[in-house]
């Protein structure tokens, strides 16, 4: 057994000037975890036991302990979500629970429910949950002031209220750059609770807003039908990522614990590529974590689950944001029909812009032409598969009779693909130098890696001189290189000894495997949690009274406003026993601008409310165009109370 030397740099030998970044992606699980951060992740969230807002996507605190130790490998950092609102009767289990996940080395909570500030919490640190909807430079002044380290921004930002924000304060700025976009501010959204008394601040939202529905103005005029008016596209940031950095983004999010594995490896690697090509090309910035990755595949976000992409609001307000026709995932257009047979199709490819090429076992999808409109369902759009691909002749395993020649077919399944990526599909390596050198009593082996952490293993034995110095050089070099399924790849390998030695296969390949078990170590011992903020308690917030829409639960919450200013404070929705007109949602989305119908664009238009029906429910919707903003509002009537 070789002795081991291991030199671990103290913060300052490390630091950099340069900007870190981070790609957060989520994870359903340890296991999605893990494949995250293969794929390129810098830090990964999850939802624990309980408390998050994805109520099907809870975790044991030993799977996520599991996650943290493959995480910290690579420096990467796993954040826990625990961004419910909480009852009282929660307060105690939500704070042993954080001990818990604290002890299991998770680095940071996310967190919505500011009572969890006034309980006795480990030195952990603290992220405020988009659920807080964060949207003003006073708002994050006070988050910070009261001791968190990283803000999640609401979605309906642009570029100047984004770089606004990064001017007032020092927290690390978050930004979900893509996946799935909730059509309500983040946290001000009653509706599922009002009709199904499933709570969207508890994790239990019911979706109806992915719902078709009619709308109507308030004299009757029909707008709309059966279309899907609360949908929107899907968030996608490709575009603007520089522009985000330059905004004050460090922390690029993308959406989906719920999402599958090939969903989670593609779009995780497209980012990847996608910030490493930026980084390359500037000395400013880098990533926060260690390692570089390797794909088997060719990232491509449009092939896994979208509804279609929109910048929503970064580059101001655009058309095109909401995605009427369905909230299911269509897929990429491959082209139209030119003939239909008895058990197959055949399709020109020339309108999709790019290389098309099926595979057996695609999924294929398109709109039909004529559907119930009065059924409010989803029956828009049909799908069929591929059984045998040739060319672009496909013949499938069934020829729905809506399918006729012009019709444009989109591919929602791409088998080869999705094959690829269920199978291993990324390698994250970190880059070392080797140094092997003379010792006393016989040689020893330094690997350093990029980031200034090293291992220095010794081992006795007895040396002898090779005959052909070249060669045993080369050879040698090539077995100390022999890293396979570590986590490191050799960049430099430097021979240091007074000659070549003609050395035994095991004694080198020994030597090796001490120094990289060492080196892991190292890296551990090397690696630092982010401490947690401290808390301001003469802080001010920024406004003296809070409605419903405040979402205050409970009494810790409550008396952490009061400490800070706030006068008069309403009962969460969840337990107001009284609303008369209650906004039920807020949203920038708005369908008078999606219609032709804004005030502000449309001369003699009136912003008055319209309506919107769903089954056999009837939503009003008011406008406020001062803050361009749509609001549902319900009466008393219509909210169900828990």
């Amino acid at each position: 057994m070789a002795s081991v030397e291991i030199f671990t740099p103290t913060p300052t030998s490390v630091s950099t000037t340069k900007r870190q970044l981070e790609l957060l992606a989520p994870a359903k699980n340890a296991d999605y975890g893990i494949e995250a951060i293969r794929h390129g992740a810098d830090a990964v969230y999850i939802g624990g036991p309980a408390f998050g807002a994805r109520h099907n996507a809870g975790n044991s605190v030993e799977d996520i302990a599991r996650l943290v130790e493959f995480a910290h490998r690579y420096h990467a950092q796993v954040f826990v979500a625990l961004n419910t609102i909480l009852m009282d009767d929660e307060l105690a289990k939500a704070q042993q629970l954080i001990w818990d996940l604290y002890e299991a080395g998770v680095d940071a909570l996310i967190i919505q429910d500011m009572g969890v500030l006034q309980l006795d919490l480990p030195p952990i640190a603290l992220h405020a949950s988009t659920q807080m909807d964060n949207r003003t430079p006073e708002k994050s002044v006070f988050l910070e002031q009261v001791g968190f380290s990283q803000v999640v921004l609401a979605r309906e930002l642009n570029i100047p209220q984004i770089r606004d924000i990064a001017a007032s304060t020092k927290m690390k700025l978050e930004f979900f750059i893509h996946g799935a976009l909730c059509v309500s501010y983040s946290g001000l959204c009653n509706l599922s609770h009002a009709y199904s008394n499933r709570s969207a601040n508890r994790g239990e939202c019911s979706q109806m807003c992915r719902l078709p529905c009619n709308l109507t103005t308030r004299d009757g005029d029909v707008l709309a039908e059966n279309q899907h008016l609360l949908s929107l596209k899907d968030n996608n940031q490709t575009d603007n990522l520089e522009a985000l950095i330059d905004a004050g983004v460090s922390s690029f999010k993308i959406e989906g614990r719920l999402k599958d594995i090939t969903y989670l490896k593609n779009v995780t690697a497209h980012y990847r590529q996608q910030l490493d090509s930026i980084i390359a090309k500037r000395d400013d910035l880098e990533s926060i974590s260690h390692g570089r990755c390797e794909f088997n595949f060719t990232p491509d976000p449009d092939k896994s689950f979208n509804r279609g992409k929109t910048d929503y609001f970064v580059n101001q307000r655009t058309e095109a944001i909401e995605h009427f026709s369905s909230p299911k995932f269509i897929g990429e257009k491959v082209g139209r029909i030119t003939h239909v047979g008895k058990d197959f199709i055949k399709i020109d490819t020339s309108e999709s812009g790019k290389q098309i090429s099926f595979n057996n076992g695609d999924g294929l999808c398109f709109f039909v032409e004529h559907y119930e409109v009065q059924r409010l369902s989803d029956d828009k759009l049909a799908g069929t598969r591929v059984n045998r691909a040739d060319g672009n002749t496909l013949y499938l395993t069934e020829v729905p009779k809506d399918l006729k020649v012009g019709v444009m077919m989109f591919r929602n399944f791409d088998h080869k693909f999705e094959a690829t990526l269920n199978k291993d599909s990324a390698s994250r390596k970190i880059a070392v130098d080797m140094q092997f050198c003379d010792t006393q009593d016989g040689v020893g082996l330094t690997i350093t890696d990029a980031h200034g952490i090293s291992a220095t293993v010794a081992m006795a034995c007895s040396k002898e001189a090779a005959n052909d110095q070249v060669k045993v050089a080369a050879n040698l070099k090539k077995q100390l290189a022999k890293l396979g399924s570590t986590d490191f790849v050799a960049n430099k390998i430097n021979l240091l000894t007074e000659q070549v030695w003609f050395l035994p296969a095991s004694t080198v390949n020994e030597l090796r495997r001490d120094a990289v078990n060492a080196l892991i170590l190292a890296r551990v011992n090397a690696y630092v949690r982010p401490a947690r903020w401290q808390h301001n308690k003469e802080a001010r917030f920024p406004q003296k009274s809070l409605s419903f829409l405040a979402n205050v639960a409970n009494e810790k919450a409550r008396d952490f406003y009061e400490q800070h200013g706030v006068i008069q404070i309403e009962d969460t929705y969840e337990k107001n026993k009284v609303l008369h007109d209650a906004p039920l949602m807020v949203t920038k989305h708005c369908l008078r601008f999606s219609f032709n119908l804004c005030p502000k664009e449309v001369e003699g238009i009136k912003a008055d409310p319209m309506f919107l029906d769903v089954g056999k429910d009837k939503l009003k919707l008011v406008f406020d165009c001062q803050k361009c903003e749509m609001m549902i509002v319900g009466s008393n009537q219509m909210v169900k109370q828990s």
